[in-house]
């Protein structure tokens, strides 16, 4: 069945996303020395952030709540109004970060508009992203916009039907195998991984994809053989 459809993730397939959170962590971890190592403090910070996804999904204003509640909880509740304002502070820090396209993605996006459709399927926060997408100058290449809140099997049918395409008509290029490539597989459509050089260690698993339909990518020029024949 010929692809139709090519979905991008956002976040640090598109442009960089990642260690702005994790330059974050890293401050707020610096911040809470005092009641723990920065490495412990990092495991209860994802704990919580495990914890509210649930309830808060994902992006920067989930990683603030998490920060704040991690703070409060690992100082037994005795943590300053100053520690909590700084925490604040760099969840609008990230807010305001200049957007950067990574290396050949226009490049791909413009070489391949005109054969395919198409579309971004990315997760978090809904506004956060639409100013991304609107800073990236990137929304023209692009038939389709779909900030979802969360990528499993269910969510990934759900837009298929919207497209109104059939899963193996599908395909997700994406740097997260456990979010963007696992679940298109799944249900029959096609995966193409380029990896990032870090990764939320939510996101990471150890898995060896033997699939058909799936390929590995070093970067996001090499999918223009395979999709441009």
């Amino acid at each position: 069945m010929p692809i139709q459809v090519i979905a991008f993730d956002a976040d640090d397939t598109l442009w960089v996303n990642e260690p702005y959170f994790q330059e974050t962590e890293q401050l707020f971890c610096q911040l809470l020395e005092d009641y723990l190592p920065q490495h412990t403090a990092s495991r209860e910070l994802l704990q919580t952030e495990i914890q509210n996804m649930p309830l808060y999904g994902y992006g920067i204003k989930a990683f603030v709540l998490s920060m704040v509640e991690t703070a409060i909880r690992i100082s037994d509740g005795t943590i300053g109004a100053e520690v909590i304002e700084k925490i604040i502070c760099y969840g609008k820090a990230m807010l305001q970060k200049p957007l950067e396209l990574l290396d050949g993605v226009e490049e791909v996006l413009a070489a391949l508009k005109g054969h395919y459709k198409l579309i971004v399927a990315t997760k978090g926060d809904l506004l956060d992203q639409e100013r991304k997408l609107k800073a990236s100058g990137l929304e023209h290449y692009f038939h389709h916009i779909e900030i979802m809140s969360d990528k499993g099997e269910a969510d990934f049918l759900k837009l298929i039907r919207h497209l109104d395409i059939a899963p193996g008509s599908f395909m997700m290029i994406g740097n997260s195998l456990k979010s963007d490539i696992l679940p298109v597989l799944n249900i029959g459509g096609h995966g193409i991984h380029v990896p990032y050089h870090t990764t939320w260690a939510h996101e990471k698993i150890e898995v060896n994809i033997e699939h058909e339909q799936f390929r590995q990518a070093e970067s996001l020029r090499d999918v223009l053989p395979w999709l441009l024949l």
